[in-house]
């Protein structure tokens, strides 16, 4: 794969490669760090999967060429020049296709025995010229900015293609392939800085095109709404109305349950989870209802466990749930029990039970989260490749004699890993995380 895009002579594949090669450089600082114990390695991210965004969404001043108004002008004018020139600022498109960004892999190099993938970046004019090939021309509305790299003179725009069928096998043929966000989520590499910046890049695109595919109305009056700011929110066409609308977040937390006493933690299963697999309890956050009060609620409404003190650990945008809900900003907490009785609501979950440390523990040992990581790059790779395979990642979580283990967690890329993770390593790893959970506020260390 690697010897097809160094010797192609495409404009597109070369763009792709050089993109990649930049926004890796600017995002070198974001490197994971690791903490070995004698018996355990606990991951602690500087930032969760889908932030650290290496892109800048705004610019100080508005007249700035790499600003979302400016850059939109300059980019209507490009679209309608019949030749393509080099000119300042450039241009690359992410085009989604029913809410799958575009992606390429390149086979594993260096110390990576699995593959690489990152997001397929077409050059405007590449682009431009590929719709028009197949009939199609490509309007400046229909683009959405999602931000600059100065150094690199480039703005990033998002363009969703999901009419455009005919696209797939012309970019099939560069082995490119649209994949499933959440699968590009799996197969990233939590120690690789760089593509843990495309995977957020990805998410943000994602989290505005649907947003953007499901307020084409105004909810004020009813009449069809425009994009403005270069996409970055929408105003209702109506002149007797004009509502402004921005692009919609919801809030969610997410908690460990802790019992003190009893050195345990309330875990729970939904009826979607895979076999074997648990999680922290998790809900949406009510009109009038702060941080705190909907942790307490939503353990109690679940479970019938009363909650006393509540710590913040950290937060994680969380793009992959419905479009209808296109973009949830989970907020993690742990959470202190007062009781200790469950009484499981069967509505919202199928089970819930108290998991001492040392099991919890012994199932982050056995689950081969690395091995599921790899899976889902070989994945992407056969996609991009034309071959595509059924995979089901929970299969992955073994323990080192094949035998399943009798349950596991959310990866490292989701804020569950890390509130399960970190508690039940507290004893083991830096004081600053020992402290953590001791205060009664404040944010975690590492992220």
């Amino acid at each position: 794969m690697l010897s097809l895009f160094l010797s192609s002579s495409s404009s597109t594949t070369s763009a792709v490669l050089s993109l990649s090669t930049k926004l890796h450089s600017s995002t070198t600082k974001r490197a994971l760090s690791y903490i070995f114990t004698s018996t355990t390695m606990s991951i602690n991210l500087q930032s969760h999967a889908f932030a650290g965004n290496p892109l800048r969404s705004k610019t100080p001043k508005t007249g700035d060429p790499l600003s979302p108004t400016q850059a939109l002008e300059t980019l209507k004018i490009r679209i309608l020049e019949a030749t393509h020139f080099p000119s300042s600022p450039n241009f690359k498109v992410l085009p989604f296709r029913k809410g799958r960004p575009l992606a390429s892999s390149l086979d594993g190099t260096g110390d990576s025995s699995s593959p690489n993938w990152h997001l397929g970046w077409l050059a405007l004019a590449d682009f431009k010229d590929l719709l028009a090939k197949l009939g199609t021309e490509i309007n400046g509305d229909s683009l959405v900015y999602l931000g600059s790299q100065a150094e690199d003179d480039v703005v990033y725009w998002a363009i969703d293609v999901s009419e455009e069928a005919k696209l797939v096998p012309e970019l099939g043929s560069l082995r490119f392939s649209f994949v499933e966000l959440r699968t590009l989520m799996v197969a990233t590499d939590w120690a690789d800085s760089n593509a843990m910046g495309q995977l957020a890049v990805a998410g943000h695109a994602r989290a505005l095109l649907e947003w953007h595919s499901t307020s084409n109305f105004c909810g004020r009056c009813g009449e069809k709404t425009i994009p403005k700011e270069a996409g970055r929110r929408k105003q209702c066409s109506s002149d007797l109305c004009k509502q402004r609308i921005y692009p919609r977040v919801d809030p969610v937390v997410i908690m460990l349950v802790i019992d003190r006493e009893n050195d345990r933690a309330l875990l729970s299963r939904q009826s979607r989870f895979v076999p074997r697999m648990w999680s922290c309890l998790a809900g949406f956050i009510e009109p009038g209802e702060s941080l705190e009060e909907a942790v307490k609620r939503e353990t109690w409404e679940e479970t019938g466990i009363e909650v006393g003190e509540v710590v913040y650990h950290s937060s994680q945008p969380w793009p992959v749930g419905p479009s209808s809900i296109p973009c949830q900003l989970m907020v993690g907490f742990f959470a202190y029990a007062k009781s200790f009785e469950i009484n499981v609501d069967k509505e919202e979950l199928e089970d819930a039970k108290w998991h001492s440390r040392e099991d919890v523990k012994k199932a982050l040992l056995a689950a081969e989260y690395k091995k599921a990581q790899k899976t889902a790059a070989v994945k992407v790779e056969q996609m991009c490749k034309g071959v595509e395979k059924t995979q089901s990642f929970s299969g992955d979580f073994n323990v080192e004699s094949g035998e399943l283990a009798p349950m596991f967690f959310p990866g490292p890329f989701a804020i569950a890993h890390h509130l399960i993770s970190t508690w039940a390593f507290q004893d083991e790893t830096t004081d600053a995380g020992q402290a953590h959970l001791k205060q009664r506020s404040g944010s975690f260390s590492n992220l």
